[in-house]
Order: C-alpha cells, then sequence, then structure tokens
C-alpha cells in the first residue's frame, strides 16, 4: 500500500440529529442533492483507502440501503448504543483487520470537507511523522467545539469538550473540528484506554490525543482556512446555511468553467450536475440530480430540470422536466410539462402549456400549443395541432400512438390509443381518430354540423341567452327590412 494512501478512513454517521426534529436519520438529509453522509463518503472515497467504513446507528436501516446505493464499497458498522465518538471508533476497528498506518476519521454530517482538504491533513501527519494529527480550525465564536490546548512549544497537549473547559479554556479561538489522522496502533492502544469520567459520560475521540501526548507520542494539527468546511449541521436552520454556501460555490465553479450564469442569488445546481461552456443560465433556474446541459443550450428562466439532458443550443424556457432528454436545437416552453421517457429529437419543439409523457419527438417535429402527448412516437417533422389530446389509458392499461413522419394532425383533435397516423397523412381538425390513417391520406372523424332553428327560443326561454338571442333575431329582421326598402327605392 502507497505510505500516504489512509489503511482507513472512519465516517461517524451513527447519532440520532434530534435537533432536526425529523422522522428522517439527520445523515440522509441533502444539502446539493447529495445526502450529507453521501458528501461524506464521496470525500472519504477520494483518498482511497483500504477499508472506508462508515459507523451506523439511529436509522440504521435507512442508511445501511441508501449507502448500498450511492457508495456501494463502503462497509457499515453498527454502533448498537451511542456512548460517544471513542466507542464509535471502537467499534469500527473492531470489524477491521489488525491494520497498520494511517486511519483518518472523519464525519457524516460536514458536506463542504473535501478530499482536498483531508489529503492535506494526511500529507501534513505523514510529512511530521505524527502520531495524530488534528483538524483545526480559528473561529471567531468557538462555542460548541472543543478547545485545542497547545503546549509551550506549540505542539497540541489535549483537546477539551467545551463542557469540560475552564473559563479561560473556553476563551481559546482554535477548535478542533473532529477529523483527526492517527497512526493506526497509537489509535488501537489509547482506545482501550478512555473512560467516562466527563460531564457527558461518554467514550470521548478527544482523549486520544491526551493519551498519545501522555506516551510520548508526537500529536500535530492541521489549521484549516475555510472555516465551512468544519461546519457541521445539526439543525435545519445550518443545514440551509451550509446548502446555500455549497451552491455558492458551486455555481462561482461553473462560470469559472465558462458557463454564464445571470442571476447566482436564484440559481440552483447540484453536486452531480453537469455544464459545459458557453451555457447560460436565467434567473430562478433549479438544475438537480444527473442533470446535463451541454454547449451553448441556454435554461431559464423559471425552469426545474430533474435527471435532464440538454442538447446543444437548445433553449428551453418556464419547464418542468423529470427524466427527458433535449436534443441539440430543441425548443421547449413556456410552461411545459416534460414528464420521464420524453425524448426531443434534433430541433423538435414542445411549446406552451405542452405535456409529454413517455413521447418521443422527431428531428424537427412539433407539439407548439396546449397539448398532451403520452406514450406515442411523434415522426420526423410531424406537426400536432393546437389542443390536441394523445388519449393513451382506457381504464386499465396505456397504449401507444405512433404518428408518422411529416404528418399533420389538426387543431383539438383526440388520437385515441392505440393507433397510427401513417406518413405524410393529415387528420382534420376537431376529429377523433380511432383507427389507423393510412399515408397519404386525409382523416375527417366528426360529426356533420346541423344547427337546430329556435331551440333556445323552446328550451331555454326566459333566460338571458335566449333574451340576447331574440334581440339579435329581432335585429336581422330589422336589417332585412331595411335592405328591402332601400332595394325598392333604388328600382331593385
Amino acid at each position: 500500500m502507497s505510505p500516504d494512501r489512509p489503511a482507513a478512513v472512519v465516517v461517524l454517521a451513527a447519532g440520532e440529529g434530534t435537533r432536526m426534529r425529523s422522522s428522517i436519520p439527520k445523515i440522509l438529509h441533502a444539502v446539493g442533492g447529495r445526502s450529507l453522509v453521501h458528501h461524506a463518503v464521496v470525500a472519504a472515497a477520494e483518498l482511497e483507502p483500504a477499508h472506508l467504513v462508515v459507523v451506523v446507528g439511529h436509522g440504521r436501516d435507512a442508511v445501511v440501503a441508501h449507502l448500498a446505493d450511492v457508495a456501494p464499497k463502503a462497509t457499515t458498522v453498527v454502533q448498537e448504543q451511542q456512548l460517544g465518538t471513542g466507542h464509535a471508533v471502537q467499534c469500527a476497528l473492531a470489524d477491521l483487520p489488525d491494520i497498520e498506518g494511517t486511519v483518518v476519521v472523519t464525519y457524516g454530517d460536514v458536506p463542504l470537507l473535501t478530499a482536498a482538504i483531508l489529503r492535506t491533513l494526511v500529507d501534513a501527519h505523514t510529512e511530521q511523522r505524527n502520531a495524530v494529527t488534528v483538524l483545526t480550525a480559528h473561529l471567531g465564536d468557538p462555542s460548541g467545539y472543543g478547545r485545542v490546548l497547545r503546549s509551550e512549544n506549540g505542539s497540541v497537549a489535549s483537546v477539551v469538550e467545551q463542557k469540560d473547559a475552564t473559563e479561560e479554556q473556553c476563551e481559546i479561538r482554535e477548535v478542533n473540528s473532529g477529523v483527526y489522522a492517527f497512526d493506526a496502533a497509537v489509535l488501537r492502544d489509547a482506545l482501550a484506554r478512555l473512560d467516562t469520567d466527563n460531564a457527558q459520560g461518554e467514550l470521548y475521540l478527544t482523549d486520544v490525543v491526551g493519551h498519545a501526548t501522555a506516551a510520548g507520542h508526537r500529536v500535530g494539527a492541521y489549521a484549516v482556512q475555510d472555516t465551512w468546511a468544519v461546519e457541521g449541521v445539526n439543525d435545519r436552520v445550518q443545514l440551509a446555511a451550509l446548502h446555500r454556501e455549497l451552491n455558492r460555490r458551486t455555481v462561482a465553479a461553473w462560470m469559472r468553467a465558462g458557463v454564464s450564469v445571470v442571476d447566482p442569488a436564484t440559481t440552483w445546481v447540484d453536486a452531480d450536475v453537469t455544464l459545459e461552456p458557453d451555457v447560460l443560465l436565467e434567473p430562478n433556474t433549479l438544475l438537480r440530480g444527473s442533470t446535463h446541459v451541454a454547449a451553448g443550450a441556454s435554461v431559464g428562466p423559471n425552469c426545474l430540470l430533474v435527471d435532464t439532458q440538454v442538447g446543444a443550443g437548445a433553449e428551453v424556457v418556464s419547464t418542468t422536466s423529470y427524466g427527458a432528454v433535449i436534443g441539440p436545437g430543441a425548443t421547449v416552453g413556456p410552461y411545459t410539462y416534460l414528464r420521464p421517457g420524453t425524448r426531443l429529437g434534433r430541433g423538435a419543439k414542445a411549446g406552451g402549456f405542452v405535456e409529454l409523457k413517455a413521447a418521443e419527438l422527431g428531428d424537427d417535429a412539433k407539439v407548439p400549443h396546449l397539448s398532451y402527448v403520452g406514450d406515442a412516437s411523434i415522426g420526423e417533422g410531424a406537426n400536432i395541432g393546437a389542443g390536441t389530446i394523445v388519449a393513451n389509458y382506457d381504464g386499465v392499461a396505456k397504449h401507444r400512438t405512433v404518428v408518422g413522419a411529416h404528418s399533420f394532425v389538426g387543431s383539438d383533435s383526440v388520437l385515441v390509443a392505440p393507433v397510427e397516423i401513417g406518413d405524410g397523412a393529415y387528420v382534420a381538425a376537431g376529429s377523433t381518430v380511432t383507427s389507423n390513417v393510412s399515408p397519404g391520406a386525409l382523416a375527417v372523424a366528426r360529426g356533420k354540423q346541423r344547427n337546430i332553428a329556435g331551440w333556445v327560443a323552446r328550451r331555454r326561454a326566459g333566460t338571458r341567452t335566449a333574451a340576447a338571442a331574440e334581440r339579435a333575431v329581432a335585429m336581422m329582421h330589422d336589417k332585412t327590412q331595411q335592405d328591402t326598402q332601400q332595394d325598392e327605392r333604388s328600382g331593385g
């Protein structure tokens, strides 16, 4: 194993998180499209440790199932009783072989702690030949954190939790982040010496520092400049603050990579979203999940795209999309809803107040206005008129509709699936199509219009409608008389 590759990274994630006031385990709450613990294991995995261990406890079934999806190579260890951070690490080491080398301990609720910071911690630990290296930070308000006590020569003597600190010690601004690099043998020996003689009656991992110092081992510290990196989540206020800061950094990074963002304050981009240069993001745009936007495309304003692929040069405005593929040069919106399974070809259009579900639009096909198209394939160059409905559900099962290339479906039509409209065919406006239309044919599926004179007077007598009709008839009668008299005077 490489000397700078940790023998193990242990992620502590067993706590209940009561201040979240939630039935969901704290570490499963999300920022930037990833759970808190997902952020932790992503950073840990980039160190390429021989063992990646997550200590779970509260809500273990949900946490273990989640980790199986997002970090299948991680091992989970159960801390049956939450007896302190020292006890949690004891549980982790008990599940590992007799490892040698560096053990990194981190937490499952510090989403801005990056792999780069952890790597720097490990490098400092190795270069300084420390037995323990503490990740510290200098805070303006250190309340709630353990304080780092240094000896006269500047080395770390011990870490004292705030509940056990004296007034003088509470004035110290250098705090313990709770993240460490340990020599495995020193850690194992010190863990065996821990006791519960403290304010909380728990086994403190911080006490390992004092035991290591007492045994004559070197204890060092790496002070991180980015204090956000050591901010943990204890309640929803902190969750929102970290989410906002993570998003600010994410958006700024994409702007530096060539993405134009009109209003960063109203643009939210998840951690797993990918963007290409010359993308334009308008205000009030949310990009979530595995969304990818290709070069030259514009998204927004007022868009929510989840797990959506946007092709080069496409334009997406005021759209909600889940799991759709929008082809190069396609246009979508405004007020458009793309549901899973929807695919738009090159230059295709899904216009205003259009909903597509499991629908495929071929290149240059158009559904411009006020339509629902579900479970359908629309061929290249076809045009679906305003107000068209693809009736895909018969009350029991969904059925598929096929509209051929360069065909035309007139406005206010209903295509009752399963049905196929052939290439180059026409459907007359207002038709309800229930059987296939052959290529090049015109389908007319509507009743012949007939007008029943006097129906309102007979059936709706005394209503405003009847009065309006009566006035109109009288005006028509007067106009006819006037025309007749004019004709008589002119010798007609």
